[in-house]
């Protein structure tokens, strides 16, 4: 069968994958690129930081954490600098991501310099679960010319503690420039008129389609609910025919995706999956411990990493595509959040990214199923060495809405007999007896301590819902004045 990824493959084959490919990401095919492959938080800031400390025009910085140590001050002084050198400087930062890792006295050189700060989505009254919607993106852009994005925060964290022997976090990036610069700065624009008034006009620097190599991509800016990367990812996996490798810091699978990789496996595909073995969110670590089963059983070989933590998201496939960005495999990345990705159709790229995959596959422990007399079981093997240990804390709270969103999926599925339930969902069901016992003893034995909480969220809803309309209606009645006053001038 020929592989619709394969530059080699029809012209009539290649043309309705072309088509598909940019219908399901919402993003059309730019040409003309260069792309370099960025491994590990090292060569990231390295390279960021070369391209502020070179800016002369603007800088347009987008990250989901900005944390006040040794890291994120060099970060913020190399802005400050070129803020002061009369550099438009422009810097969005996620509310949760720092919550608790910068504070906003932070940024204040970089706005005494005349540099801009922007949060997004701050907790606020009338969005009752807006705050769960967060801006995953990290992305650099400088001078309209040169991009950067990863699933790299600007923290110290990633470069680990060689004093305590914690090797750097593994995390991929890629360095842009070409035409889907453009795009990048556009992606940035949303994210900050998502924040306050648009960000202004700027000359460009060059011609949109002024070309810069012969790498042709795909950028996917997702936004809350588009799901374009959830229709990309479900049609990479439907059009795979060789090798499908994908690595994942934060995999919780929904029956529709793990379908398909399912489905895939069984059609022959190599796809495998690499996640971390110590998880900086350990909650989220065990929800997907507990969907290994289906995928092992189809043939698809899962292996966990062995050092302190991955943090990487990518896939590769065919030889011919590859995926780098901040989207992970699952709900909040895919429905949520806003987060930024590039698809790249080209071979060499996917060859230096499939070469990387198999370099971490020698740090990493290969999980496999128990023998027949453990059949409800996994187990490991390959392990290559111990994990070093990882420091819980600073997770997003989308990751963790996706880990309880599979634990409602099989709770859901249970009561509504939805769907058959397997063995791994015998742990999530049992936790969420457990907690609906407790509760229980909790209203009979001390209805108070149920009825008070109870009392506070139902004012919550409801100081939230009346502001929400409140603020409806008086959009409407100003839209209705400012028709009223243009009718006025007409007559």
């Amino acid at each position: 069968m020929p592989d619709p990824l394969s530059p080699s493959s029809s012209s009539s084959s290649r043309l309705l994958a072309q088509q598909a490919l940019s219908r399901a990401a919402g993003a059309p095919l730019l040409s003309g690129n260069a792309v370099d492959l960025l491994i590990d938080a090292a060569a990231n800031y390295a390279a960021w930081l070369e391209a502020i400390r070179g800016a002369r025009q603007r800088v347009l910085l987008e990250n989901y954490m900005v944390r006040d140590d040794v890291v994120g001050r060099e970060f913020r002084d190399a802005l400050v600098e070129r803020a002061q050198a009369g550099v438009f400087v422009a810097v969005v930062v996620d509310w949760v991501g720092c919550l608790g890792q910068s504070r906003s006295g932070f940024w204040a050189p970089l706005r005494a310099a005349g540099g801009e700060v922007r949060v997004y989505n701050p907790l606020q009254l009338g969005q009752t679960f807006g705050w769960l919607s967060r801006d995953h993106r990290k992305s650099l852009v400088v001078d309209g010319v040169t991009g950067f994005l990863s699933g790299v925060c600007i923290s110290a964290r990633w470069l680990g503690n060689p004093a305590r022997d914690v090797p750097p976090w593994r995390d991929t990036g890629v360095a842009l420039r070409g035409p889907v610069v453009t795009e990048l700065e556009a992606a940035f624009a949303q994210s900050w008129s998502a924040t306050g008034k648009p960000l202004r006009e700027f000359p460009s620097a060059v011609e949109p389609t002024t070309p810069a190599g012969d790498v042709a991509l795909r950028l996917i800016a997702t936004q809350p609910s588009t799901a374009g990367m959830y229709r990309l990812d479900q049609l990479i996996a439907s059009l795979a025919t060789r090798t499908l490798w994908l690595t994942d810091a934060y995999f919780v699978g929904i029956a529709p995706y793990v379908q398909a990789l399912v489905a895939a496996a069984r059609d022959g595909v190599d796809v495998r999956l690499l996640v971390p073995g110590s998880s900086d969110i350990p909650a989220v670590a065990n929800m997907s411990r507990a969907g290994y089963r289906p995928l092992l059983k189809a043939g698809i070989r899962v292996f966990e990493w062995n050092g302190s933590m991955l943090h990487a998201k990518t896939a590769v496939a065919d030889g011919q595509w590859a995926r780098v960005g901040s989207s992970n495999l699952n709900l909040a990345s895919w429905l949520g959040n806003q987060e930024l990705d590039v698809a790249i159709e080209d071979a060499t790229f996917a060859g230096k990214l499939a070469a990387q995959y198999e370099r971490d596959l020698e740090n990493a422990t290969e999980i496999v199923l128990a023998p027949h007399h453990r059949r409800g079981h996994a187990e490991k093997v390959r392990t290559s060495q111990a994990r070093p240990r990882v420091r819980h804390g600073g997770g997003s709270s989308g990751r963790a809405a996706a880990g309880a969103l599979r634990l409602a999926n099989s709770v859901g599925a249970a009561l509504g007999h939805r769907r058959v339930l397997g063995a791994t969902s015998a742990r999530p069901l049992f936790l969420a007896t457990a907690a609906l016992l407790v509760l229980g003893v909790i209203a009979a034995l001390w209805p108070a301590w149920i009825g008070w909480p109870v009392a506070v969220l139902c004012a919550w809803f409801a100081l939230n819902l009346g502001i929400r309309g409140w603020r409806l209606r008086r959009r409407q009645r100003t839209a209705r004045e400012a028709d009223a006053r243009e009718a006025g001038h007409d007559t």
